[in-house]
């Protein structure tokens, strides 16, 4: 889906601006470190957990940065940048968070950059061995006058968001995944507190009978008492094995979006980034002799059990 924001350069030497709505704004590499790796790994999360091993030594110690990955050709590309650096720049010249859409970042739109684009009157960002670079404009050719025009058109897909990372001990899909948890959680503790004040209230009434009439406390009336207790732990305990069932099935890539709990079923919506994700959720569904049930024109999947 392409942007309708407008995207506005940023670079070091850039003057003061005065923005009247929200933008998406993209930074030189000015504002982060790039390191290019050939690795043996197929996704980019598998990537991004060894980032900070690639730029030990390239980063300020005491300072806190973030990691973007993606694959160019054949190599991922990693950028290490600093959120908390970018935002008071980005204030300095009067670009506040809550103006900020989305952050990209030139490397993501390298094969754009044809011609060299002019940063001011002394610099210009330029493409150097497939990564993009600010050089100073006098070092360029007459050939290589910067004559590139610079528009929303360069709008990557992926970006950062502002608003979303700083300010939040966790990323989106940090909440997401933590969110999809405490749903599971949060229907345990229901369903044990269901089942507590089911045998709470059987214990009062039982004893109020047996209050009214003392010849029914024999051995035999106990034991039927003892029989209906244990079928109703058995009820709750197939509850909490089925909820423990769903609970296996969230994975990377993988959200809980809806749970219906009923007396004898159970049925959960899942929500996955990509049709691999939902073969592999159906797989292990089926695995655990779940029904599945796909949602048309979607990676989603709808998951009963019996109780």
């Amino acid at each position: 889906m392409k942007t309708t924001k407008e995207l506005l350069i940023v670079y070091s030497s850039m003057p003061k601006v005065f923005l009247k709505e929200s933008v998406n704004v993209m930074l030189t590499p000015q504002f982060y470190t790039l390191k290019k790796e050939t690795l043996p790994v197929k996704y980019a999360y598998q990537a991004k957990k060894i980032a900070p091993s690639l730029f030990d030594g390239l980063l300020e110690e005491r300072e806190s940065y973030e990691y973007m990955v993606f694959k160019e050709k054949d190599q991922w590309v990693f950028l290490a940048y600093n959120l908390r650096y970018i935002e008071n720049f980005l204030s300095s010249k009067g670009i506040e968070r809550s103006m900020v859409s989305k952050i990209f970042f030139a490397q993501q739109v390298v094969d754009k950059f044809l011609a060299p684009l002019a940063l001011g009157e002394k610099e210009a960002l330029v493409v150097l061995d497939d990564s993009v670079v600010v050089v100073p404009r006098a070092a360029l050719g007459e050939e290589e006058s910067p004559t590139l025009k610079f528009d929303k058109t360069f709008s990557p897909q992926k970006g950062v968001s502002l608003q979303g990372e700083l300010g939040s001990f966790l990323t989106k899909k940090q909440a997401y995944a933590f969110m999809g948890v405490f749903l599971l959680f949060a229907v345990l503790f229901v369903a044990e507190g269901l089942r507590y004040n089911g045998v709470k209230s059987a214990d009062e009434k039982l004893q109020a009978l047996y209050e009214a009439h003392p010849a029914l406390q024999s051995s035999y009336t106990r034991e039927e008492v003892l029989n209906k207790y244990r079928n109703i732990d058995t009820q709750e305990r197939k509850k909490r094995e089925g909820v423990k069932k769903l609970s296996n099935l969230i994975f990377k890539g993988v959200t809980l979006t809806h749970l219906t709990l009923t007396e004898n079923t159970y049925k959960a919506n899942f929500t996955s980034v990509s049709a691999d994700v939902s073969k592999k959720l159906e797989a292990l569904a089926k695995k655990e002799s779940l029904k599945v049930s796909k949602v048309k024109k979607s990676h989603d999947l709808i998951i009963e059990g019996a109780i």
